[in-house]
This record gives C-alpha cells, structure tokens and sequence, in this order.
C-alpha cells in the first residue's frame, strides 16, 4: 500500500473525489453543507423528540477517582459535551456496573455514592447545554453500562474474565488456564448489577441507558463466543442471550428509561505490527462476529439477524461500531497516526470510514423502524458535514455521532448547523494522543490541540514517554 495523503491537502470536492476513486472508495458526499437541512432536522426516538442529528458518543478519560467517582476532569469532559449542540449525549463514557469490570482503575463505577455522582453529572450536562444552547427538552443523556471482560484492569494489571478462550486475545492478557473464564453463574449474578445501575439511571433523570456490546468488552465478546459451551455460547440465539437477558433485566428495573445498544456491528481478526510497523492480521480458526469465516472480511448476516433480535426485544437507538481498539483499531476508529503501542494503518483511512458507513447504510436498509446513530466519522475532518449530511440526507443512518472530535472540537454540531465555517484549528487530526496517554499511565485528553490538556503537566510526560518509545523501535 502507498502512503496515505494527509486528508487536510484535500481542499476542493474534485481533489477529495478523485482520491476516493483512485482508493475505490465510496462515500456519501454532498457539495455544499445547508443549515437548516437534514442535520438540523428533528427526530423521534423512543417517545423523545431530538432537536438535530448529532450526536456525542462516549468518550472516557481514565481519570475518575480509585473509587469510581467524578473528578473535575471528568466534569469538564461532560460540561462541554453538553455544550456542543448535539441533542444526543450517547453516555458520557463508559460506566462499569461493578468495580471489578472496570477497563482501568480510574473508570467510572458503581460504588456507594452513584446516585448523588449520576445526578451531578447529569444536572451539569443539561445545565452546560441550556447555557450554550437554549433549552433541553429536546436533548437525550443516556449512561453507558459495561463490563469489560477480557480487558479487565480495575487495579492497572490486566485482569481479564473472558468469555471463552482466544487462540490470540489470551495470550496477549495473560490468560493461560479456564479458571479466568466467567462461569455462567457468574454472569447470571451479572444481570442484577446491570439492573440496579439502571435503576440508579432513572432515578437521577437519564433518559436512556446502553447495554453496551462493542470493542471486545464482555457484551460483545459473547457474540462470538462459539465453542463456549451452555446457554451463553454456541449459536447465535446462545451467544446473544447474554445481551437480550441484560436487556430485558434494565427494562424490568427502569421501565420509563429508553434502551440503545452500542455494537460492534462487524470484527476481523486481531492485527499486530509486521516488521515495518504495519498492521498484519494474527489468523486464527476463530470467527469473529459480523466476520468472514476467514476472520478477514465482513458478513452482516448475523449481525442483522441480532439486530432484529434488539428491534423485537424494545431497543429504541442502535449506536453502530466496529472491533476493538486493542486488537484492531484500524478498523474502528480509522486514524493517520497511530497510537505508541500500535501500528500503521494497513490500508488508508478512508477506506475504514467507507466500510463502516456501508455496512451502517446496509444495516438501516433491512431495519427501518429502529435509529441508526452511525460512528467512525471523526477522521474525515473538514470533510465531516459533507459527509454526515449526505449520509442522513440519504438515510444510510438516522444520527452522526463524534468520539475523538469532541474532545479537541465539541462545539462543531453548534458551528456547523449555525452555518460557520469549521474551525480548522480545532479540527481532530488523529493524533492518537488520546489513546497513547492512558497506555502511558496518564488521563486522556486532547493533548495536540486542548489548551487544558496542551499546558498541563502530563503534556511533558506524554512526549517523553512518545519520545522513549521511538527510542526503543530504532
């Protein structure tokens, strides 16, 4: 593969067009961004009425307290979140529905004070928008509810309690024996905690909460979990049970609040670095889910075949993703400069946009009736409006959600449907410098292109610890 062109030297539609053609790359595409047009429209969703297409998906900071509260970093992060002028906040960022399930020790967790620490965070969410934006009866908050299985760290070590055994994923956690794996009383006992963060959630005024199951956490690690054997593995019906049982049990506990999903809607095996640092597929006899027997290409069957399953069992939002950030990223968060630990891109990042917006658009076609809230738009950078209206426009998805741009830009929903030009010193280069902080031991942020995050103490320790690295690969 050739180098990829930075998407920033693509300023007309007829560079940026002749570029895709030239990658056999389709992407919805349209000219001139309108104001008033599809993005600013409203839609209806689980008895809400939201006030335009955008939405915030959850974007943690490793950087609440050993006990799983708010720190006021953490309060900031909401804060803006809610002054971007999306009137979806898909969850903030990840919350563990038991400490143990926590991806790192600084994670938010249901302890002894959620309830009060739900509330504040919500009431500062809400409050943030009002200001920036008007009122918020058109805004939709939801908590996201995980446990991360396989890529458990709740004391900085891994401590992974993964659904089945991976011929490649266990080695690189440190499984080596079954007693790591999660029994099925286990995850039985599991349902509850689901349950009672829910509860929690609608008790403090959330709107909709999301049993997650995406980027190899438990929920989505059970989709695959073919030769585990019992009611939780086996057959899709098998393998999806987990889920829909979650699913059921938040709906029995919090009967006023909306349910989304956030899927890993398709997987490939996992990558590692080759011996000139580009990404190379690990093959294994695994299948991953929404994956070519081969583990190398996509195969949506399943994929819609669960999503029916969720539109039959009340889910009101489908947040579509795709693989992990630990054994794939290229595919789920497409990026010009890859995380420290990580590796080049095996194929341009547009392409990875491309296959994540088709699959979406392939998904929203079978299931009309349920909200498509689409994801993996971020690395289109000046080029996200045009590409977001269109899709909408098109509906390919019914909402455009931002991750690591609202980290550097949150205020791009408000600019773009005030009809302002982009703030192109705002815009998210994929620096990865978010993901490459906490594997360094520190908060994320936006260290490139955040005032806060660029003057802080940690900016030092970032670029030594990048600077050390480069030092070892030579």
């Amino acid at each position: 593969m050739s180098e990829p062109r930075k998407l920033s030297r693509l300023r007309s539609l007829d560079q940026l067009t002749a570029y895709l053609d030239e990658l056999g790359a389709r992407l919805p595409l349209d000219a001139e961004v309108v104001p008033d047009g599809p993005l600013a429209q409203p839609l209806e969703v689980g008895g809400h009425t939201l006030g335009n297409r955008f939405a915030i998906l959850p974007m943690e900071g490793w950087d609440a307290t050993r006990d799983g509260r708010p720190t006021d970093l953490v309060r900031r992060r909401w804060s803006r979140f809610g002054a971007s002028g999306a009137k979806l906040i898909w969850g903030g960022e990840a919350y563990a529905v038991r400490p143990e399930g926590r991806a790192n020790p600084n994670q938010l967790a249901r302890n002894p004070e959620s309830g009060r620490d739900l509330a504040e965070l919500r009431e500062l969410l809400a409050g943030s928008h009002e200001e920036h934006c008007g009122g918020s009866s058109d805004l939709l908050i939801g908590l996201q509810l995980t446990h991360s299985g396989r890529f458990a760290r709740p004391d900085g070590a891994p401590a992974p309690r993964p659904a089945f055994r991976h011929p490649v994923l266990d080695a690189r956690v440190g499984v080596t024996t079954d007693e790591a794996l999660l029994s099925d009383t286990e995850l039985d006992d599991l349902l509850g905690d689901y349950a009672r963060t829910a509860h929690l959630a609608q008790e403090e005024g959330f709107d909709f909460v999301d049993v997650k199951a995406c980027h190899g956490y438990l929920g989505h690690e059970l989709l695959s979990a073919r030769q585990r054997p019992g009611p939780y593995g086996g057959d899709l019906e098998g393998r999806s049970r987990f889920l829909l049982r979650a699913i059921e049990a938040v709906k029995q506990a919090a009967s006023d609040l909306a349910v989304g999903v956030r899927l890993s809607i398709f997987d490939l095996h996992p990558f590692h670095a080759g011996e000139d640092g580009v990404g190379r597929p690990e093959v294994s006899a695994h299948q991953p889910f929404g994956g070519r027997a081969d583990g190398l290409g996509l195969d949506l069957e399943e994929s819609s075949a669960l999503v029916a399953m969720l539109a039959g069992a009340g889910v009101a939002l489908l947040c579509t993703t795709a693989g992990s950030p630990y054994y794939n990223p290229h595919i789920q968060r497409p990026a010009f400069y890859p995380p420290s630990d990580g590796y080049r891109p095996p194929e341009d990042p547009l392409v990875g946009v491309a296959r994540q917006l088709r699959a979406t658009a392939e998904l929203k076609r079978s299931h009309p009736g349920l909200c498509f809230v689409g994801s993996g738009y971020t690395y289109l950078q000046e080029w996200l409006p045009h590409v977001a209206q269109a899709v909408v426009r098109l509906g390919e998805a019914d909402m455009v959600g931002l991750g690591r741009m609202a980290l550097s830009y949150p205020e791009l929903p408000r600019d773009v449907l005030a009809g302002e030009p982009l703030n192109r010193s705002l815009v998210c280069r994929t620096f990865s410098d978010c993901t490459t902080a906490p594997r360094s031991g520190l908060v994320s942020g936006c260290y490139p292109i955040d005032p806060f995050y660029k003057r802080s103490p940690e900016a030092q320790q970032l670029a030594e610890s990048k600077r050390n690295a480069r030092e070892v690969g030579d």
